[in-house]
């Protein structure tokens, strides 16, 4: 029996764009979901490699500062073989320290600062991909 020439199995026109566009938002529904999951489990991973950062980071720190300490603990023992007072000699080494540290510190702030203000959030891409996705949607329909 052929059912195209049965009118009652045929679908009308509006009845398949309806389950056309039913199909398209499921599917886009999922695509969705499924970018939902695939970002919680990189946030999970990025979120662990940013405590063991930090970790790092804290770690570094105090290695850093043990070091600082170090340095003006022979510059002291250095200006005090030179004749200064172990007093005057430990402050003056302490100040150097700071000094140099400080001003290291003063230009990576400040490129830091640079560099966050080229930094722009604008999702010029993004926002024109989906507005071709969008533009394409509506031609076919």
């Amino acid at each position: 029996m052929d059912t195209r020439a049965d009118p009652q199995n045929q679908e009308s026109l509006p009845h398949l764009v309806r389950g056309l566009i039913d199909d398209i938002t499921g599917l886009f529904r999922k695509e969705v979901n499924l970018a939902k999951a695939e970002l919680n489990e990189k946030t999970a991973y990025a979120a662990e490699g940013g405590r063991m950062i930090a970790i790092g980071a804290v770690l570094g720190i105090g290695a850093l500062g043990v070091l600082l300490a170090a340095i003006v603990t022979i510059i002291g023992a250095a200006l005090t073989a030179m004749g200064m007072s172990p007093l005057v000699a430990n402050s003056i080494s302490g100040l150097i320290v700071a000094i140099v540290v400080g001003l290291i510190a003063m230009s990576m702030v400040r490129a830091g600062m640079k560099s966050m203000k080229r930094a722009s959030f604008d999702m010029h891409r993004t926002t024109d991909a989906l507005g071709h996705d969008a533009a394409a949607v509506k031609e076919r329909f």
